[in-house]
């Protein structure tokens, strides 16, 4: 018998109105009884229609509450989960649905546009959680009619989702169902929502998600976060004026965020940034790219040392973490690696430090891509190390830098260049917003920088020309 369990369903039992979700927008509240019901409701929905553990079900959702329950209903009933980016065109999405052989498609009104272009004649439950889809259940209606009574032989099921797809179609990333109970804290899920908790989070503690819900870090760290009783305070889309006044308001304690809300928060007047009582905010993680030296400095100045940043990916390849202590000892280093770290060079040959290579780790969590054995061999090499595919280096102390990834690296006159570099370095100009460094299919071009302006129209040799004095092999075109 499992003394205290990892779920919902025990927090149900323990401290039923504790708020579980809050919804950023309009406050509509979710308290874990209503959470496990639903949940639990729904779990016993998909099992009466016929899906079996290590079935398939697509979520075609934003931000909203019946993300999680549904999410944490496939988590019980032993399903796996792939959340699709709403945003994508209706033959990106069609293409995830029947790579994952979905048998269950939930999505709303809101996406009705993208749905009417799908074909799900092969999708044998088609859910429709707000408005009205033709042919879909009405999530709401049989929440209300369906039994929400507990069947024995739940288990953990799995989110599997997509990798970005940048070097071709994007691949799912297919992980061990574990065999354990729902809620089992030695199962593989309550492990990972141990350890991205740090094993500090509690009944307590307020979490704010503002990025979406189907990128890895920010569904797993909410349903993390929700494991050990936590209250997710979710934000539909992110705004950084709206992202500070939810901290005052919720009292948040922790939070995870990117380094593009970082430097969005950071383009706010000075006046307006110190309005706001953050003295709640006990620990932000970041991750997600590497953030520009400047703009994290900035942060910890603002915040103080209670940013952590890791370094990982969805395939679960290796972790680094790193404190603010470390990394302002540090700048630039995405952290420390949790397994044995190995940069490689072209010859497959291991490179001393400072030497920039291939990183691999050694040890991780079994995966596969989806129906791509081709892909999943490639990660690993003869020693068995595995690798996301990026390019790196370890300093004297053993701290990782990332400076690209592989497929993005640009050769320019026998130099190797990293369009992460030149990111980083104009993301810190006072007069960029965003920025992109592309590479051309033209011998000799440098490289076209796309920057998204702060206001105003500015010619781009004023916001390039600084960063030559930093980095002079960058390349970096002054037709921004």
């Amino acid at each position: 018998m499992i003394e205290r369990a990892l779920s919902p369903g025990w927090h149900a039992l323990h401290t039923p109105d504790r708020p579980a979700v809050v919804m950023a927008s309009d406050g509509l509240t979710v308290t874990y009884a209503e959470l496990d019901e639903r949940s639990r409701t729904f779990a016993r929905f998909l099992r009466d229609q016929g899906l079996e553990t290590g079935d398939h079900i697509a979520i075609l959702l934003g931000n909203d509450r019946a993300f999680l329950e549904v999410a944490w209903a496939a988590q019980r009933a032993g399903l796996y989960y792939t959340a699709i980016n709403r945003h994508l065109r209706a033959a990106e999405v069609q293409y995830v649905l029947d790579d994952c052989r979905a048998k269950a498609l939930i999505t709303s009104g809101r996406a009705t546009e993208t749905v009417l272009n799908l074909n799900v004649s092969r999708v044998s439950v088609q859910v429709c959680t707000e408005g009205r889809l033709a042919g879909f259940f009405d999530y709401q209606q049989l929440l209300s009619t369906h039994s929400a009574e507990q069947w024995t032989g739940e288990c953990e099921g799995r989110e599997m989702l997509y990798s970005s797809g940048t070097t071709g179609f994007p691949k799912g990333v297919r992980k061990q169902l574990s065999a354990s109970a729902f809620g089992d804290p030695t199962s593989a899920p309550a492990q990972i929502a141990l350890a991205v908790t740090a094993g500090g989070a509690g009944p307590d503690t307020v979490f704010l998600c503002p990025a979406p819900l189907y990128h890895s870090a920010p569904l797993v760290c909410s349903m993390s976060w929700q494991r050990v009783g936590a209250t997710v305070v979710l934000m539909e889309r992110f705004d950084p004026r709206g992202c500070l006044e939810l901290i005052e308001r919720y009292r948040v304690t922790d939070a995870q965020l990117v380094p593009t809300m970082f430097t969005r928060m950071l383009r706010l007047p000075r006046s307006e940034r110190e309005a706001y009582d953050l003295s709640s905010l006990q620990r932000v993680t970041h991750t997600g790219a590497p953030c520009p030296v400047a703009v994290k400095r900035q942060m910890i100045d603002w915040w103080g040392p209670i940013i952590d940043e890791y370094y990982s990916g969805t395939e679960d390849i290796g972790v680094t973490l790193i404190s603010s202590a470390e990394w302002l000892e540090h700048p630039g280093s995405v952290g420390r690696p949790l397994e044995r770290c190995h940069i490689v060079g072209e010859d497959g040959q291991e490179l001393p430090p400072g030497a920039v290579g291939v990183v691999y780790f050694e040890g991780g969590r079994p995966f596969e891509y989806h129906n791509d054995t081709t892909k999943t061999d490639s990660v690993s090499n003869a020693a068995g190390w595995r690798t996301l595919g990026d390019m790196g280096y370890l300093d004297a102390d053993g701290y990782l830098y990332l400076t690209d990834r592989k497929a993005h690296m640009i050769i320019s006159g026998g130099v190797n260049i990293y369009p992460q570099e030149a990111e980083n370095l104009l993301a810190g100009h006072p007069a960029v917003a965003d920025v992109a460094v592309i590479g051309c299919p033209v011998v000799g071009r440098c490289l076209p920088g796309c920057l998204c302006a702060t206001g105003g129209c500015r010619r781009g040799a004023a916001v390039v020309a600084p960063c030559r004095t930093t980095r002079a092999h960058l390349g970096l075109s002054d037709d921004a």
